[in-house]
């Protein structure tokens, strides 16, 4: 049993004295796992840093066994390191791939996106609405996405201010009614429309935090959130609130 793909790390963690299984997600493979031999080396340690683009080779003996892999590297994304709003977005995208994806699923569509949004790491300018952008691809990926193009109630397409918590649908400011404060915003920024305003970007994210931590984290098990999503939000906001 073997492939070969490209794609890039998620994690790392040691095993035995000498090695280390690799988590990554793959092009045609999804969120795949293997052992790299002597992966806790000089050489090595670099090269399976997160976010670090490999060549890999995988190889079994059978189908369903941990497998091992055999990496080149083809791309570092260490110049994040030196940018703290830039680790802790690689750290949330790494965090959520592992908190969602099952393993050994591709996700082609999604994949191309995180390359993409992962090249763009350290374009502090850009980076945060690329961010959303993934997260609702994640959200939609998933089988959580959320329907924006005409309100729920009404059937309007226009001034289209809330999405429902429970269905992800929007909901215009007429369809609303008394309903109103217990629906989630919708900044124009999730439409694709407006000047994607630091504001508007935030109000985004809390609506997709909704959507995993009460839709998508209670079908898988029940388990929280990863921790890195919020440090990269509350990040986030402090930057942007000292610009």
């Amino acid at each position: 049993m073997d492939w070969r793909d490209q794609g890039f790390v998620l994690s790392t963690r040691k095993h035995g004295e000498t090695s280390v299984i690799l988590e990554v997600f793959s092009a045609a493979h999804g969120r795949h796992a293997g052992i790299v031999r002597g992966g806790i080396s000089r050489k090595m340690t670099p090269i399976l840093q997160p976010g670090g683009q490999l060549d890999l080779a995988w190889r079994a003996r059978l189908s369903d066994h941990i497998g091992a892999f055999t990496v080149e590297p083809l791309r570092a994304r260490s110049a994040v390191l030196g940018d703290r709003l830039a680790l802790a977005g690689l750290n949330a995208v790494t965090a959520l791939l592992i908190f969602c994806l099952p393993d050994r699923e591709p996700h082609p569509a999604l994949y191309t996106q995180s390359v993409q949004l992962l090249d763009l790491l350290g374009q502090n300018d850009i980076w945060p609405l690329a961010y959303l952008q993934w997260e609702m691809a994640l959200l939609t990926d998933l089988g959580y996405g959320l329907d924006l193009t005409e309100c729920a109630v009404t059937g309007s397409t226009q001034d289209l201010i809330y999405v429902s918590p429970k269905s992800g649908r929007a909901v215009s400011a007429d369809g609303a009614g008394e309903w109103a404060n217990r629906l989630l915003p919708l900044p124009e920024v999730m439409r694709g429309e407006g000047a994607a305003s630091d504001e508007d970007i935030l109000l985004a994210l809390a609506t997709t935090g909704h959507f995993l931590s009460e839709k998508l984290a209670p079908d898988l098990g029940n388990r929280p959130v990863p921790d890195a999503r919020g440090h990269f939000i509350d990040r986030l906001s402090r930057q942007m609130k000292s610009r």
